[in-house]
C-alpha cells in the first residue's frame, strides 16, 4: 500500500518540481524593451542583422525581452549613439572598429591599408584571440561587445573619371569616415582627403563639393550614391568589420540568464548578418551597374602596388596600435590562409 502511494506520488512531485524550476526560470527573464540605433537604413544589413538578432532574442525570451530597431540615424550619429549606449538612454548598435579606435587605440589595426586579401581569413581573425582580446576591452569604456558583424571592404567612387591603379586618385577630393588613417591613406595616394559626418556625404557629393567618396558596397546602393556618382572602384583598402555594441549599464542590470540570451543571439546572427552582406555586394554592383554607373575592378597586383605605396601609413599605425597586436593579427591572417590552403 505504502510502495503504491508513493507511485502515485511520483509524478506529481515531478510536475511540482518543473513547475518550480519553471517559476525559478521566469523569474530569471524578466521584460524588457531594448533600444536598438543604427545608423544605415532599414534595409541595409546593418539593420536587417540587428532585427534578426531582435527577432532571436524574442524566440529564445518567450516574448519578454523585445527590441525596437530604429534605423537611419534617427538617434544620432555613430558617436552620439555611442555617447547614449555609455549612458544607458540607449541599449545596443553596431560600429566600424575604427569608430571606437578613438577611445580603443588597438582597434585601429582593423584599419591597416589592404591587410586582408579573403573575407574568409578577416573571419577567422575577428572570431578568434585578436577580435576576443579587443572586446574585453570595451566593459572599462562602458560598452559590452557582443561579437563582430561585416561592413565588408570599403571601395572608392567618384565623379571625374575610372580608377584603375592608385596614381588615378591623386587630385580627387575625397570624403573620408572622420578617423585620421584614413585621412592619411588618401593623402598618400595623392588624393586630397576631406573628412565629414556620413549625414552629410549625399549632399556634398550632389553640390560637388567633393568629388567622391569611400565606403562598403551595400551602403553605397542604399544611400544611392549611384545618383551622384559616375565611377566605383573596387579598390578594398580597408577591410571593416562591425562590433555588436550594447549598453553596459543596462548589461549590469541583466541576469545572467538573460545576458547568455543576449550573447547567443547575436552569435546566432552572426553567419546570417555576414552571408546577407556578402550577397547585397554582389547584387548591388550589377544594380548600379545597369543604372549606368561605370564599375572598375582594381586588379590583385594593383591592390599590392598600393598596399606597398602605403606601407609608410602602415608603419605609422603599427607603432600607434601596438607593434606586438600587429604582429599576432598578421600571425594570425597567415594561419588563417594555411588552413584555407589545406582545405
Amino acid at each position: 500500500m505504502k510502495m503504491m502511494f508513493k507511485r502515485a506520488l511520483a509524478p506529481l512531485m515531478a510536475a511540482g518540481l518543473m513547475m518550480t524550476a519553471g517559476v525559478a526560470l521566469a523569474a530569471e527573464i524578466g521584460s524588457h524593451s531594448f533600444k536598438i540605433a543604427v545608423v544605415q537604413v532599414k534595409e541595409h544589413p546593418f539593420s536587417m542583422g540587428a532585427q534578426k538578432f531582435a527577432d532571436i532574442v524574442a524566440e529564445k525570451s518567450g516574448g519578454k525581452m523585445k527590441s525596437k530597431i530604429f534605423p537611419g540615424g534617427t538617434l544620432g550619429g555613430d558617436a552620439q549613439v555611442i555617447s547614449s549606449l555609455q549612458g544607458g538612454t540607449i541599449d545596443m548598435t553596431v560600429v566600424s572598429t575604427g569608430l571606437l579606435s578613438t577611445m580603443i587605440k588597438e582597434y585601429g589595426v582593423f584599419y591597416l591599408p589592404l591587410m586582408f586579401d579573403d573575407v574568409r581569413v578577416a573571419d577567422a581573425v575577428v572570431d578568434g584571440p585578436v577580435g576576443t582580446k579587443l572586446l574585453e576591452k570595451l566593459p572599462e569604456k562602458g560598452l559590452v561587445g557582443l561579437g563582430y558583424w561585416e561592413h565588408g571592404y570599403r571601395d572608392t567612387t567618384n565623379s571625374k573619371h575610372p580608377i584603375t591603379k592608385w596614381e588615378d586618385m591623386q587630385g580627387l577630393k575625397i570624403r573620408v569616415i572622420q578617423i585620421p588613417i584614413f585621412v592619411d591613406i588618401f593623402n598618400g595616394v595623392g588624393a586630397n582627403a576631406v573628412p565629414m559626418p556620413f549625414t552629410e556625404l549625399y549632399t556634398a557629393l550632389e553640390q560637388k563639393a567633393v568629388d567622391g567618396q569611400e565606403t562598403a558596397l551595400p551602403t553605397i546602393e542604399t544611400a544611392k550614391f549611384d545618383e551622384v556618382q559616375k565611377y566605383l572602384t573596387t579598390t578594398h583598402h580597408v577591410y571593416d568589420p562591425l562590433v555588436v555594441l550594447f549598453s553596459k549599464k543596462t548589461w549590469d542590470k541583466l541576469s545572467a540568464d538573460e545576458q547568455q540570451i543576449l550573447t547567443d543571439a547575436a552569435k546566432e546572427a552572426t553567419p546570417y548578418q555576414r552571408e546577407l552582406n556578402r550577397q547585397r555586394e554582389v547584387e548591388m554592383l550589377k544594380a548600379v551597374q545597369a543604372k549606368g554607373m561605370v564599375v572598375t575592378d582594381m586588379s590583385k597586383e594593383e591592390r599590392a602596388r598600393m598596399r606597398q605605396h602605403l606601407q609608410p601609413v602602415t608603419d605609422k599605425y603599427t607603432q600607434e596600435v601596438g607593434a606586438d597586436l600587429v604582429k599576432e593579427i598578421f600571425a594570425e591572417i597567415d594561419k588563417a590562409r594555411s588552413q584555407l590552403a589545406a582545405k
